[in-house]
């Protein structure tokens, strides 16, 4: 049997099914997911599992029930998500990343105003461990659509993450028409300076880290142009699979990869307990 090049068999059929991926509770199959690869039309949230526990779970379950109403128009039963998401991790043990993603499988790309019935897509896959090496982030123009929801239409990011990559550098730091810096590729990003900590007030997806971090860390949120930014003392990303990771350069401007206040940050949210499901 030959194959593609992602190593995958070339007849896959509809009624294959992909590993530690479900759909309402079911193995997904080819079916189930074609709309979404097809048309990226939905939204999603990803959680990181320690010891059964999520860090900020009632703020991505408020997020996805947030989301649908905006992307479908409908109500989602956080309940039922948890019990998807508890029997997906059945038998899984050490640190994972899940994905919920709700989209809807019998969607027409020609009808998208008739799609009002979502499903649930619950994907595990193992977790690296934090905290990551730090980030050296290229400045990109660019505003994700809908900024507010975390939508599945991920090609502006991620050709923005090919742009800096190829440039050298490791990820994309978003600045916005009005010259303001917003946030990264799949990640928040905060700044250190003689205020403290700083995050940018500009059009972001409000993610789950930032809120748990501002929670337990006094901040500002303030415009930051991108030449005000590359004057901090020391920055960085945050997301719910990274935590806190430093950013060592934005363009050719170093920033500090050690601050007592990335100490702080860093220890602030390994020291949240976490919600059970």
């Amino acid at each position: 049997m030959s194959t593609t090049g992602f190593g995958r068999p070339d007849t896959l059929g509809s009624d294959m099914l992909f590993p530690m991926t479900t759909l309402n509770g079911q193995p997904a199959s080819l079916e189930d997911v074609l709309p979404l690869a097809l048309t990226s039309y939905g939204h999603f949230t990803s959680v990181r599992v320690e010891d059964g526990r999520i860090r900020g779970l009632s703020l991505h379950l408020e997020r996805l029930v947030r989301d649908s109403r905006a992307v479908f128009g409908s109500d989602l039963d956080t309940g039922r998500v948890r019990d998807l998401v508890a029997r997906a991790l059945d038998g899984h043990s050490g640190p994972c990343v899940v994905r919920i993603t709700v989209h809807d499988p019998t969607l027409d790309i020609g009808r998208p105003a008739d799609a009002g019935r979502p499903g649930v897509l619950v994907t595990v896959r193992a977790a690296g461990a934090i905290p990551l090496p730090p980030l050296r982030a290229k400045s990109v123009p660019y505003q994700r659509d809908l900024p507010q929801v975390k939508h599945c239409g991920l090609f502006g990011a991620l050709h923005a993450r090919r742009v800096a990559q190829l440039a050298g550098y490791d990820d994309a730091l978003f600045v916005g028409p009005d010259g303001h810096v917003s946030e990264g590729t799949t990640w928040n990003v905060g700044f250190i300076s003689d205020e403290g900590v700083v995050w940018p007030e500009a059009p972001v997806l409000p993610g789950v880290t930032m809120a748990l971090l501002r929670q337990h860390v006094e901040h500002r949120v303030v415009p930051i142009t991108l030449s005000r930014a590359k004057t901090a003392q020391a920055a960085f990303a945050t997301n719910t699979a990274i935590g806190v990771r430093a950013l060592t350069a934005v363009d050719d401007t170093p920033m500090a990869d050690e601050h007592p206040l990335l100490d702080r940050l860093r220890e602030a949210y390994l020291s949240l307990p976490g919600e059970r499901l």
